[in-house]
């Protein structure tokens, strides 16, 4: 089991609340929730079982009340992070919170670091490393297929499969350094077709991860779009339908946007990480002309363009270049003919090489869904299965990818008929990936870099 010192921290937000709760993990954490805490129905903290909990009095150094409160005790090792934890939970004002956390710190406990507690639960073996990930994932999560993968994770689902691809890897290489270091021992060929099939199993289990990744990102993490079009078509409009508040400022001004305005909208189960750029036109004006090389920069990062054209008017020059780059980038696209609600000057057959687009008006709260529904047609996700589906971060994704690439050597490898000694190296190049996935060989660094991103109460 990990031993350090015993390390403390809020685990709610630090905000105004209704309560909040101080953690404390390590060998004496009970012994510092007993000299903070005073139980009103039992004599001592020390004298309480893991798993239950009292009420009582949170006192300071002389035996001042500060607060009334709960404490609840896990004993080690049947706790969060394998050792002796207390969770004392207090009124969610932020002076009496850091009160009582200045309080268990006076009596022997240090602040905790950045995800410390379920790092102390990785050390003592209470969570594989791909698990402690998904902790963070369950708390970032934006939508139900985003909960239920990392759910999925938590439970083990993606070590379970990744472990049962390395233990068959490090069987094979058990098996050809027998046979390659023993020769003179009457030990079984290793038969090539056998060997391929295990390596092509193997491989398909680090391919279908990397081909979920891109999806997984997407749900995670939102789809990086901009709306893009000349001044005045109703881009902000657009966006402050889409969100459903009054984000970007809406005159009939052309040129009213400068900058690029971000903001994130959720569409079902989709976020739209929304970039509301200035209008793509030629201007003299340097503020405005700065906006405009923004926006086309952003056309060329981004994973999905509304492309906003004015059907109260003809197409001009300005929309023909915006049409001619949207092919150029060839990225998903949605076309969106805006200002339904007034007579049509546009001419729609300058539209017609594109799959998707949308006549609406940006006004109309309703069409809100339309765009909803296109957007789910874009990304074809109506029939995932978050059941069948484990996304990984990059983390998990970069070693995957090492994994797959020696896996498909090594049966290249087999293929061209080289030596089995190449092969070998080849299959233990991916174990060794496949084992830093799981965390199982990580690195310190490696395991500090995950760490990092989490929050100092978790």
């Amino acid at each position: 089991m990990f031993s350090g010192q015993d390390i403390c921290a809020v685990s709610t937000p630090m905000a105004e609340g209704g309560i909040a709760l101080i953690r404390i993990s390590g060998e004496n954490a009970v012994k510092i929730g007993a000299k903070v805490f005073r139980p009103l129905s039992r004599k001592s903290v020390e004298d309480m079982e893991g798993y239950t909990c009292a009420y009582g009095e949170i006192v300071d150094g002389k035996g001042r009340r500060v607060d009334d409160g709960v404490l609840t005790v896990f004993r080690a090792p049947r706790s969060y992070t394998g050792e002796n934890v207390c969770e004392i939970t207090c009124h969610g004002g932020l002076f009496v919170t850091k009160k009582v956390l200045r309080l268990c710190m006076e009596n022997g406990a240090v602040m905790a670091q950045r995800g410390e507690f379920t790092k102390r639960a990785l050390l003592n073996g209470k969570l594989s490393l791909t698990q402690a990930e998904a902790v963070m994932d369950t708390i970032s999560a934006q939508g139900e297929y985003a909960l239920a993968s990392a759910n999925l994770t938590r439970e083990g689902r993606l070590f379970g499969r990744i472990s049962a691809v390395t233990k068959r890897l490090v069987e094979i290489l058990g098996e050809l350094a027998a046979w390659v270091d023993y020769p003179e021992e009457d030990l079984p060929e290793v038969e090539v077709p056998a060997l391929r099939k295990s390596l092509s199993d193997s491989a398909e289990v680090t391919g279908r991860i990397l081909e979920d990744y891109d999806n997984g990102m997407i749900l995670k993490n939102g789809i990086d779009t901009v709306i893009a079009g000349k001044p005045n078509v109703g881009k902000s409009t657009l966006m402050n339908m889409l969100l459903g508040f009054d984000r970007s400022i809406v005159t009939d001004v052309a040129g009213t946007t400068r900058d690029v305005i971000e903001e994130n909208a959720k569409l079902g189960e989709y976020v739209l990480k929304l970039s509301d750029t200035a209008g793509i036109r030629d201007t003299q004006d340097k503020v405005e002309k700065i906006g405009v090389e923004i926006a086309k920069k952003r056309l060329r990062e981004c994973m999905l363009i509304m492309a906003v054209f004015d059907t109260s008017v003809p197409l001009d020059e300005e929309d023909r270049e915006l049409l001619h780059e949207l092919t150029v980038l060839g990225k998903r696209t949605l076309i969106i003919l805006n200002k339904s609600d007034l007579e049509t000057k546009l001419d729609m057959g300058a539209f017609e090489g594109f799959e998707n687009v949308l006549t609406l008006s940006a006004k109309n709260d309703e069409d809100r869904v339309r765009v909803q529904r296109a957007v789910e047609s874009l990304f074809s996700f109506s029939a995932y299965d978050p059941d069948s589906t484990i996304f990984a971060n990059e983390r998990q994704k970069e070693c995957a990818q090492c994994a797959d690439r020696y896996l498909r050597a090594a049966i290249d490898s087999l293929d061209a008929g080289e030596t089995l000694d190449a092969v070998t190296v080849m299959i233990d190049y991916g174990a060794q990936a496949l084992l830093e996935l799981t965390g199982e060989r990580a690195s310190d660094a490696v395991v500090n870099e995950v760490f990092s991103k989490f929050c100092v109460g978790k």
